[in-house]
């Protein structure tokens, strides 16, 4: 059996996107699931690694923790978690990691295994896909807005952003958003490996426009390289 660690910045397991990842990469493929938090509980994820207000912090992440509270985190701190799952991943023989987060990551690395950073790929694809019509992307948090954009500017895109959370984010805040992009944009990526197809289908219909799910996105890819 086909083996894929898909390692997420929160905790695993990820009940929210595992299932629809699962039916993606179909019976043939063995999901193993890790996250950065793993060992961590809320409290000191709060404590250890939250972003602290007036300190100046580079980059906020946000994920999910095993209960479904939502976390946020300065990249700056969890960034040697994620490296720690990924070495353990790497000596336990896996071939491929994927990570579960759309966030820009500069000093992550495999020595053998085949990395798949969603941050380097998603924007590439899209803007093979689309040319020069025009982009939405909703991301979790406005704070997000500016860290986000540079990947999209190297891959040549300039996109509109609107910002709704996965993991609290209600019904009639997605539906608010797909009637924010019907008029500006042709496409919406929703860019977070949180969102589900649930959060896709409300946006999808308020606007009218094709809506790409970061997450499926990715597994589709991920598929073809195992």
């Amino acid at each position: 059996m086909k083996k894929v660690y898909m390692l997420t910045i929160g905790q695993s397991p990820r009940s929210d996107v595992a299932p629809m990842v699962e039916k993606i990469l179909g019976p043939e493929f063995d999901l193993v699931q890790a996250g950065a938090l793993d060992e961590l509980t809320y409290e000191e994820v709060q404590e250890q690694l939250a972003p602290k207000e007036g300190v100046g912090n580079e980059y906020t992440l946000v994920s999910r923790m095993r209960d479904g509270r939502a976390v946020q985190m300065d990249r700056s701190k969890v960034e040697p978690l994620i490296q720690k799952k990924i070495n353990e991943a790497e000596n336990k023989g896996y071939s491929l990691i994927w990570l579960l987060c759309t966030g820009e990551f500069n000093n992550l690395k495999t020595t053998n295994s085949v990395f798949l950073e969603p941050d380097k790929i998603i924007p590439q694809v899209v803007k093979l896909v689309i040319a020069d019509r025009k982009l939405g992307v909703v991301v979790p948090l406005p704070e997000q807005i500016k860290e986000m954009d540079g990947k999209f500017h190297k891959a040549g895109l300039n996109p509109v952003y609107i910002d709704a959370s996965p993991y609290t984010g209600t019904k009639e805040h997605f539906a608010a958003v797909g009637q924010a992009l019907k008029s500006k944009v042709d496409y919406i990526l929703m860019d977070c490996m949180g969102y589900n197809e649930k959060w896709q289908r409300i946006v999808a219909e308020n606007s009218g426009k094709p809506t790409i799910l970061s997450n499926v996105l990715m597994a589709k890819l991920t598929s073809e390289f195992v």
